[in-house]
């Protein structure tokens, strides 16, 4: 049974902590509110209400912050103590109810409603909860081991299942949000029920923490024993002269990882493998698969750095000294030394230097190196196909391997190499997979602090590598790979910087090759002259220096044999030494024809002449093509075609030509594939010279691609293409007016020696290549007895 009555009461709140009605406990007091409220209760009936605020940390709640459901108590004792505490002594005596706030300050004085619960037994249904309820209980007792036994033996004497409720819930360890549920349910059934379930909950959690901790102690004990016995075994060992060749092993690696200054979690990752290791049986074939893994973990420059020559001007003279010529890469790299001097650090960046075999992208990428005091490393990718040779083999597999970038940073033996990529162009996918996908990672800057490689699983910091790549052409390289490059074009030598580096560097290094000196062998100018001009066509140096070789090894032979003692390599020497040449300089036909047009094109070995003919035949208007021609000369002929067509009239040519004649375009060399919008207005001047019956001038050549209206359209490899008209004796050269701006990288003396006429539509190529001679009409074929002839009829 249970009376109420209102009543008021100064009120404590209570921090982590919570009175139930008979309970006696002491507890210390320290905030001025709280003190306040004792004082107040001493003053009338030495009585007060406790109630448990809802979060413990706050130092000062207010009214919302404090549960509305506490417990009237007694206070039984007061005791000062040190940092003005109080120590209280009290006992609760009753549930109460919080109804109204009487006043918030200098302490709370609240009025509440109080609820007496009688001294009656418990139901037949109430008894049976209190027994379920005391047998958890002793099961809670028996895990936790907290309490007394004699808290039994108290709980068995009381018979009011509302006491006997409370009396439970104060001895548990469980929240205060838990316990104040139990304290504001009145009902003794329910409140009994709310016990029961959370007992069942604790004992739950504790067992599953028991089982926890049991297991924990578990391996704790077997590697302290494991650790025991190691150091024991260790110690007999050491005491009989022997050790384990594993655990030496696992301790020099240990070290080894120790020395390498790594991450915790790189370090943390390699010694789970060295305790793997050291686990296995000696015999197992995982064994030595580990051991090979760790091998290469600890030989990677994960933290070396060499130091970089910030010296501009020795880096500049080092360049010069190997290299003549190319200043854009040498400015380059001198721009990027400057910026590292003045900022500390900056990313590596990306270059990629094309051009074509033969004019130094390799032996450049070398000199880099050493201008910037730097380690050097090169993989060449020609013909690779398999992914994994750039991100590695995944252990599972027999015999892998890391991929080629980390090899070669191992090879490096620092973490900021010049790594060079020879031959990206060269690269093709299969099956395996696509190489140059695996590459967008290792090649951009935002990416690659953070390479990933199959066989190592570790991250790798590529960041401060210099890579450098190669390639002949850009037009095999896929285009998000290219995007993350700075391209660097290397063109064509010219003939006088072939001559400067063959007397700087191909004719002092194949002496020494061959063992000669100056004194034995001395090369003209007129002699390495000849030897460019007659027995050599290329855009690089590799065939100049092969021939230089050639002679070398030649007068080494005359030397040996007594034959000679000195020899000077002039221009009558070097035809006795590489026999008859075997190409023309300087003429390109011994007289201006009528059909044949002069065209410059850009090939893989650099710029070259592109001779086009076409001749004139009765037939029906067929147009033949031929030459092995690819798909874009193809159609400029077409589109020539058809712009002489609509022009008939402006270059005085039979209107009906298309229909009375067959044309045939032929470009020599036929074995030979060719491509590229270079040979539209080459093709269209050939054409109206057959069909009008004037000769091209043979010194003049030309380039630019052509529209069906006549417009000339800008082309590429300008350069290139004007080397190869000098080097061929070229006088005139007809460009597009848009490549004006591409003569800026043409050598001034190149740029002397020649004339440009730059053109916008094919009028102005007509006028200036075609040769006014009085024929007006188109020729016709006449048969004589010996042979076919063209006629040009007055």
């Amino acid at each position: 049974m249970k009376n109420e009555s209102v009543r008021t009461i100064p009120l404590l709140p209570l921090r982590g902590l919570l009175v139930f009605p008979n309970m006696v406990l002491h507890f210390d007091v320290g905030r001025d509110k709280s003190i306040g409220a004792l004082e107040e209760a001493m003053v009338m009936d030495q009585k007060i209400l406790l109630v448990a605020q809802k979060d413990a940390k706050t130092d000062f709640p207010d009214k919302d912050e404090i549960y509305t459901v506490g417990t009237v108590a007694k206070i039984k004792q007061l005791l000062k103590m040190p940092q003005d505490t109080i120590r209280v002594l009290i006992e609760g005596l009753n549930r109460a109810v919080i109804k109204e706030y009487i006043q918030t300050e200098p302490f709370f004085k609240v009025r509440v409603e109080e609820i007496f619960e009688g001294n009656e037994k418990a139901t037949p249904e109430e008894e049976a909860l209190m027994r379920s309820v005391m047998s958890l209980f002793e099961r809670y007792m028996d895990i936790t081991r907290k309490l007394p036994p004699d808290v039994i033996v108290s709980l068995a004497g009381i018979t009011n299942p509302g006491r006997f409720a409370d009396t439970v819930a104060s001895q548990l360890a469980i929240k205060t949000e838990d316990k104040q549920k139990i304290l504001e349910t009145l009902s003794f059934k329910k409140r009994l029920e709310l016990l029961f379930q959370m007992i069942s909950q604790e004992i739950e959690i504790l067992e599953i923490e028991r089982r926890i901790n049991n297991r924990v102690k578990k391996q704790m004990e077997k590697s302290q024993k494991e650790y025991y016995l190691r150091e024991q075994m260790k110690a007999i060992q050491k005491e009989l002269g022997q050790q384990d060749e594993r655990t030496i092993e696992a301790d020099e690696y240990r070290e080894k990882i120790k020395v390498l200054g790594l991450s915790e979690k790189l370090a943390e990752k390699m010694l789970k493998e060295v305790n793997r290791m050291e686990k296995m049986p000696p015999g197992s074939a995982e064994v030595s698969v580990i051991r090979t893994y760790l091998d290469w973990l600890v030989s990677l420059p994960w933290n070396i750095l060499t130091e970089d020559s910030m010296d501009i001007k020795a880096a500049e003279n080092i360049l010069n000294q190997e290299h003549y010529g190319l200043e854009k890469v040498k400015e380059r790299i001198l721009e990027f030394l400057a910026v590292r001097k003045l900022s500390g650090r900056i990313k590596g960046p990306i270059l990629c230097l094309v051009g074509p075999p033969g004019v130094g992208k390799t032996s450049l990428a070398r000199s880099i190196a050493r201008a910037m005091n730097r380690k050097f490393v090169r993989v060449s990718l020609g013909g690779v196909r398999d992914e994994a040779e750039i991100r590695g083999h995944r252990r599972t597999y027999v015999g892998a391997l890391p991929g080629r970038i980390i090899q070669g940073m191992k090879q490096a033996g620092s973490r900021n190499p010049v790594f060079l990529l020879d031959e990206i162009d060269k690269m093709s996918a299969d099956f395996r997979g696509d190489p140059s996908a695996a590459l967008l990672e290792v090649l951009d800057p935002e990416q690659n602090n953070s390479f990933s490689d199959h066989y190592i699983e570790l991250p790798f910091d590529l960041s401060r590598v210099l890579f450098i790549t190669t390639a002949n052409t850009l037009y095999n390289i896929p285009r998000p790979l290219l995007d993350r490059m700075e391209v660097v074009t290397i063109p064509g030598y010219t003939e006088d910087e072939k001559l400067e580096i063959a007397k700087r560097h191909l004719i002092p290094k194949q002496l020494k090759e061959h063992g000669l000196t100056q004194e034995k062998i001395t090369f003209t100018h007129d002699g390495l002259l000849k030897i460019i001009r007659n027995y050599t066509r290329e855009a690089g140096v590799r065939n100049l220096e092969r021939e230089i070789a050639n002679i070398c090894r030649k007068v080494a032979k005359a030397i040996v044999e007594g034959e000679k003692t000195s020899v000077d390599v002039a221009s009558a020497m070097v035809e006795k030494f590489l026999g008859g040449p075997r190409f023309h300089y300087g003429v390109l036909e011994k007289q201006d024809l009528v059909g044949v047009a002069t065209g410059l094109a850009w090939t893989e070995v650099g710029g070259d002449i592109l001779s086009i003919e076409v001749t004139v035949m009765k037939g029906k208007g067929k147009l033949i093509l031929t030459g092995k021609l690819g798909d874009v000369m193809q159609e400029s002929a077409h589109a020539g075609y058809s712009y002489v067509r609509s022009r008939v009239e402006e270059l005085n040519i039979e209107e009906d030509f298309h229909e009375k004649y067959d044309i045939h375009i032929h470009v020599p060399e036929g074995a030979i594939p060719k491509d590229g919008p270079s040979a539209g207005i080459t093709m269209a001047c050939a054409l109206i010279s057959a069909l009008s019956g004037k000769p091209v001038d043979r010194t003049v050549a030309m380039t630019g691609e052509i529209t069906l209206r006549g417009r000339v359209l800008p082309v590429g490899g300008i350069k290139e293409k004007v080397l190869a008209a000098h080097r061929a004796g070229i006088k005139t050269v007809i460009l597009p007016e848009e490549n004006t701006k591409d003569l800026e990288e043409v050598p001034q003396h190149v740029k002397d020696d020649l004339c440009f006429i730059f053109v916008n539509n094919m009028d102005e190529v007509v006028e200036k290549a075609l040769k006014n001679v009085p024929q007006k009409h188109i020729p016709t074929m006449e048969k004589t007895d010996d042979h076919q002839v063209n006629i040009y009829p007055s």
